[in-house]
């Protein structure tokens, strides 16, 4: 059947924001804060266990062989999924908590496409890359706020990036790739241990709607995994789709069964495209200069990038002119109301989280598909909108593009749910 939108449309955001101080500092091991950001009976604490100040499992270093073989060596592989994970998706699905959407079909230089008689602009459906907007989604900052956000690190020019902002004092949120967590570890903790915020942007960037239900899981759920293990046990809240394609099937999955949040984007100066001349500096920095010099009303999030080197100019060149006109810039995930880590209270403690159920390692290193090279395909993005839409359908699908290297990680070392679930019995 298909699943009512309102049901999907928990307020991200409030209709009144109230900005925090988006400056902070990671530190792994901090008080036990007094309760999750998801409700205590949300799959998500099934998944990745509260424990005590640690979670008794020794992890591996960041960037050690031991490390790299945890996960994923490219496209996960839906068969070598933990069983938590699968258990958690059936569960969701037996209680109706996912609409009946049919997977999208797309080609290269094409939107995904449904089939026959699924209208992408209906509620039943409504896909961002038709334009249609869900409910309580993220696409705008607070009036007079600048919501710095990168997507597809880390990557070797993410470290130019991430040294101006630490120069500069200022934080952002990194739309982190799975793949490229593994490819480029020291970059992902000099973003980390600098001060940025961490959330997700997929394990190998696909159109999320061309997927089934087990494979967005995948998509996800790996990612949030690299993330956790080599952060302190940090579970992100936020996430945003590769090319901002998602719908209600996609943002229910996500959701219910991780407890994942959508970030978008209101404008959109197409600066992946840069290195492949589907546009140029002087065009980004156009457009910057004249969102920048425009109304404080919504306030921005423009979709930007760390992937090249000639993007990351783009944002550097723009940031005298943000200052300039007055905006007030932060961490878009600290804009977007609470905390950035699902395990996170409000004053930045991290709870250490178990992950459910150990798997074979030597199972997890085939996958199915590598995300090399460079693709291009639409991209959806708007030029205004409404922080917590009310079902109107504004925005604009477009071209887009993102390069992204293979993997090579494999399976997860968790351990310990029985203490944990122990502990929660306290």
């Amino acid at each position: 059947m298909l699943f009512p939108l309102a049901l999907l449309a928990a307020p991200l955001v409030s209709g009144a924001f109230v900005a925090r101080d988006v400056h902070h500092e990671h530190t792994a091991k901090r008080a036990l804060p007094g309760t999750w950001y998801q409700a205590r009976d949300h799959p998500v604490h099934q998944l990745f266990k509260r424990g005590p100040t640690t979670d008794g499992i020794q992890y591996a270093e960041v960037g050690s062989p031991t490390w790299s073989a945890a996960y994923p060596v490219r496209t996960p592989d839906v068969n070598q999924m933990p069983q938590a994970w699968l258990d958690a998706l059936a569960k969701a699905e037996q209680e109706g908590k996912i609409p009946n959407v049919p997977q999208t079909t797309n080609t290269p230089q094409t939107n995904p496409k449904y089939p026959a008689g699924h209208d992408p602009m209906s509620p039943e459906v409504c896909s961002a890359t038709y334009k249609c907007r869900i409910p309580g989604d993220v696409w705008d900052t607070p009036d007079g706020h600048f919501g710095t956000g990168f997507d597809d690190g880390p990557e070797p020019s993410s470290v130019r990036l991430i040294d101006f902002l630490q120069e500069n004092g200022e934080d952002a949120t990194h739309f982190m790739i799975g793949v490229n967590i593994l490819n480029n570890p020291q970059t992902f903790l000099h973003a980390f241990n600098s001060g940025g915020d961490l959330a997700l942007h997929t394990y190998t960037h696909p159109y999320m709607t061309t997927l089934d239900n087990k494979n967005i899981v995948a998509q996800l759920a790996w990612t949030m995994e690299i993330i956790h293990n080599s952060t302190g046990g940090r579970i992100p809240r936020y996430w945003r789709p590769p090319y901002g394609d998602y719908d209600v099937r996609v943002r229910a999955v996500a959701r219910e069964v991780l407890g994942l949040e959508v970030i978008l984007w209101n404008h959109d100066t197409e600066d992946w495209s840069i290195a492949s001349g589907g546009t140029t500096m002087q065009a980004v920095n156009s457009s910057m200069s004249q969102w920048l010099a425009g109304p404080k009303s919504p306030g921005l999030i423009i979709l930007e990038h760390e992937h090249h080197e000639q993007a990351v100019q783009a944002f550097i060149d723009a940031f005298p002119h943000v200052k300039a006109n007055g905006w007030q810039m932060g961490s878009v995930a600290r804009l977007a109301g609470g905390s950035v880590y699902q395990n996170e209270d409000a004053s930045g403690n991290v709870v250490p989280a178990l992950v459910a159920g150990p798997i074979d390692a030597s199972q997890v290193n085939s996958g199915t598909s590598s995300s090399t090279g460079s693709s291009s395909a639409p991209r959806s993005s708007s030029s205004s909108a409404a922080t917590t839409s009310s079902g109107s359908n504004t925005g604009a699908a477009k071209n887009g593009a993102a390069a992204h290297a293979p993997a090579s990680i494999s399976a997860f070392v968790a351990s310990g749910v029985l203490a944990a679930l122990a502990f929660l019995a306290q």
